[in-house]
């Protein structure tokens, strides 16, 4: 059965989608079988693996909508052992659609609705990956209650904590009301400027807050991976010897192995 880790931060600009895109295919190059649901409407993680809304019928609004089902939404990429559900900007209209659910079915909940969908095909995967938006809402919600865990990725500069107790508290609230099991994986370090001090001024603080949850893995800000994504790449395949591509392999390794997998 498939771990299902999210990707969260409400705070933009930390590099979530660029570790769901690199994480996901890490994850296939080393032999697992990956998913990556792009649960954000500006579908950059869509794009970010080359694709085109004109290259599917089907997204994952159709999917918890219940406007198809969530095998007809799953793509294959051209990359090893990645597939992706899309998203598009009909995301946006989600909570519309839950609260028109809502008004005629009173046993519906929003919530519970990604996490249906993904029973159903949990086990044709070993990682399922999901890139949230930006925000604390009603996708993000699903995201949590679907999980097993979650990935906060933490950008090296100023304020990187702000907002990160509103946050927690959120994971706290779903694993008291809705998922108990889920738990933080690990907090990633992104976006790292060795040339600063201000960087390993917030790796000090953020090891110091986080303690082991901190990832060992600290994933360096560098053009070659900004760049990737408008290739329609993961930074593996863009350049295969880049430092970013050496930081993503040994963040799926350190993911598998607090799996002992």
């Amino acid at each position: 059965m498939a771990k299902v880790i999210s990707l969260v931060n409400q705070k933009g600009g930390v590099g979530k989608t660029t570790t769901s895109i690199n994480l996901a295919a890490a994850l296939g190059s080393e032999g697992k079988k990956t998913l990556l649901i792009d649960l954000d409407s500006q579908g950059n993680a869509s794009t970010g693996l080359g694709l085109n809304t004109s290259d599917f019928d089907n997204d994952i609004y159709d999917v918890i909508t219940g406007a198809c089902s969530i095998k007809e939404a799953i793509i294959k990429t051209k990359f090893k052992n990645l597939s992706v559900i899309p998203a598009t900007i009909n995301l946006a209209g989600v909570e519309v659609e839950f609260v028109k659910a809502m008004v005629a079915n009173k046993n519906f909940h929003q919530n519970d609705q990604l996490n249906l969908r993904l029973n159903e095909i949990k086990d044709r995967f070993d990682y399922i990956i999901i890139d949230c938006m930006p925000a604390l809402g009603i996708t993000t919600l699903n995201a949590l209650v679907a999980s097993d865990a979650v990935i906060i990725p933490v950008q090296c500069e100023y304020l990187a904590l702000e907002g990160i107790t509103q946050l927690l508290n959120t994971i706290i609230l779903v694993q008291s009301n809705m998922n108990p099991d889920l738990r933080i994986e690990g907090v990633l370090l992104t976006m790292l400027d060795g040339r600063t001090n201000i960087g390993l001024e917030v790796i000090e603080e953020v090891r110091k807050y986080f303690k082991n949850k901190v990832f060992n893995t600290i994933i360096p800000r560098l053009v070659r991976l900004v760049e990737a994504p408008s290739h329609g790449k993961p930074i593996n395949e863009y350049d295969p010897t880049s430092r970013a591509t050496l930081a993503y392999a040994n963040l799926a390794k350190e993911v598998i192995s607090r799996d002992g997998n």
